[in-house]
């Protein structure tokens, strides 16, 4: 039997919320009961989280610096456990439902559960799903690690391939080996294009238009501002490119005994020509050859102390110099977001070390110097470009004027004579670098546009042609693109390279202006700044991971990110 409604207690209740001072109350209420209910979740997410967070970094610490099977077993093991975290649907589904209540909410625990959003939502996918995509990408990265490139019947490491074109200078040798890096492409090609299937089947499940459109969103990007900006970068440096690759090109034939207009992609040391080959007006190995491995260290170390940000502590935690059975990489690791950062190189007394051990330690300040009030998943840098950009600010001092005399005690007359030549060395890299990342958006864009496009090998080389000016091989038919591994062990992720350089530019631009300096910013001297570290720590470390990257950007530099400070550094 239904119960009779009490009239006259409903008519009062209504009366009494409708008044300011019982509603006030009632809302306070509800708000405080919200705060509790994201507080219970996420204090129970957040150890879960770091928890396996310490387990995944040990493992992949100690399979990096051993080479040991057990250890990549353990690492494997532990990057499932932090998956399958994040592939929770109920704890999914209660932080959208908590983040519908978001304006009731501390704005810690706001900003915690909008970073935990992004990190599940990908994770989404049924079980069945993410095996076939884990499989099939372990398939492609085991492909990629034991193939051999054939040359003149004879079997070739990378490494091996990469000498001959460093070195030969006969163009039809230059060629063959060339083909022998991209014969990976052929054999992975195939499995590339079901892969990209595969993942935009995931993607559409979830509710995005494809898998490009649901990587760029999960990692708080527009998509139509990543191109937009794309965009603004190629106007920008598609002049001050095509003048310094005539110039390349006219050295570079020289050495061939060509013609520059008979330059091919073989004539230049890298298969892809995303790096610059050597200058022949200076050598920057000059500076570093003579000095000892522990030298690079002690130069760092030396730096990092005179501008306010110490690495001494680092540097004790790391694992700095080759031995057998070791990464043969480099990278920094927050092994547990309280303090215990590491880094991991291969140092050899040489200018690219020397880059390296600045860039990975720029890394390493970032992640030590984050806000330890916050909470676990608020403890990172505020996005990837960002930890990017200031490691790409650091390891560019390395082939600085200022800092190679100032800290690697080159000799300051030599340094002068070459200086122009140091600079515009720089230059090339940037530019190089800059162009052919704009391939690489804009194919893996239409690769998961339309995975079936029949034209993806002249697509492919469509793109070299209007952004890095390589001109095609004849009748070449090929998967060349498939030959860079990026597309299966790191997809969607090359804009935030050149994201770093910008968000790198601008910083030396705030830095500039800091300092009253005048001329290029690629002449600033960082030598003895505490002043630098000082804004460095305030300004760009302590956010952490607090507000959406935009609103970090500028308010940090005082402008949004922009490509313009970046491409004034190339006229």
């Amino acid at each position: 039997m239904r119960p009779v409604m009490h009239w006259t207690l409903i008519v009062l209740s209504t009366a009494c919320l409708l008044t300011s001072g019982c509603g006030k109350k009632y809302a306070r209420k509800e708000a405080t009961a919200m705060k509790r209910e994201a507080g219970i979740f996420l204090e129970a997410y957040q150890a879960d989280y770091e928890r396996l967070w310490k387990d995944w970094t040990a493992a992949e610490w100690l399979a990096a610096t051993t080479g040991e099977k057990k250890h990549f077993d353990a690492q494997a093991r532990a990057e499932l456990a932090l998956k399958t975290l994040h592939s929770d649907r109920e704890k999914y589904r209660k932080i959208q439902s908590l983040l519908a209540a978001a304006d009731r909410l501390d704005p810690v625990d706001r900003r915690a559960l909008q970073v935990a959003d992004m990190k599940f939502k990908e994770n989404q996918l049924p079980e069945d799903l993410l095996r076939k995509m884990a499989d099939m990408s372990a398939r492609i990265t085991r492909t990629f690690n034991t193939f051999r490139g054939e040359l003149a019947g004879k079997k070739c490491s990378n490494n091996e391939l990469l000498d001959m074109l460093a070195g030969e200078k006969d163009s039809s040798r230059r060629k063959a080996a060339w083909e022998a890096l991209k014969q990976v492409g052929g054999a992975v090609g195939p499995d590339l294009v079901a892969l990209a299937k595969l993942r935009n089947e995931g993607a559409r499940k979830l509710g995005f238009k494809d898998y490009w459109d649901m990587k760029i969103r999960v990692q708080d990007h527009d998509p139509e501002w990543i191109m937009k900006i794309f965009g603004e970068l190629e106007d920008l440096t598609t002049g001050p490119f095509r003048r310094m690759k005539a110039d390349l090109d006219r050295e570079l034939a020289r050495n061939f005994a060509i013609e520059p207009a008979a330059m091919m992609p073989w004539h230049y040391n890298n298969p892809f020509f995303q790096a610059a080959p050597p200058s022949e007006a200076v050598d920057l190995d000059e500076f570093y050859r003579e000095k000892k491995k522990e030298d690079i260290v002690k130069m760092a170390v030396h730096f990092f102390d005179d501008i306010g940000l110490p690495i001494e502590d680092i540097v004790e935690r790391s694992d700095l110099f080759e031995r057998e059975g070791k990464d043969q990489h480099a990278f920094c690791e927050d092994m547990d977001r309280s303090g215990d950062v590491r880094t991991l190189l291969n140092i050899r007394p040489t200018a690219e070390w020397m880059d390296t051990m600045l860039h990975e330690n720029g890394h390493a300040v970032y992640d030590k110097l984050l806000d330890p009030s916050l909470p676990f998943n608020l403890r990172e840098a505020n996005h990837i470009f960002t930890t990017e950009g200031v490691a790409m600010l650091f390891g560019a001092l390395a082939k600085t004027p200022s800092w190679i005399v100032a800290y690697a005690g080159a000799d300051a007359k030599r340094v002068a004579e070459v200086s122009e030549a140091i600079l515009e060395q720089r230059r090339r890299e940037q530019l190089i670098f800059c162009r052919w990342t704009l391939v690489m958006v804009h194919f893996e864009k239409a690769l998961y546009e339309n995975p079936d496009n029949p034209r993806l090998d002249k697509l492919w080389w469509y793109l070299k042609e209007r952004f890095q000016c390589v001109t095609r091989p004849k009748n070449r038919n090929a998967s060349d693109w498939a030959a860079k591994p990026h597309f299966t062990i790191a997809p969607v992720y090359y804009h935030n390279y050149q994201l770093g350089e910008l968000f790198a530019a601008q910083l030396r631009h705030k830095l500039a202006d800091l300092a009253n300096h005048e001329g290029p910013t690629s002449t600033l001297s960082f030598n003895g700044r505490k002043d630098f570290g000082e804004f460095l720590r305030e300004e760009i470390f302590k956010p952490s991971k607090m507000e959406p990257w935009p609103r970090f950007v500028e308010k940090a530099t005082s402008e949004p990110l922009t490509a313009r400070h970046f491409a004034t550094e190339l006229q």
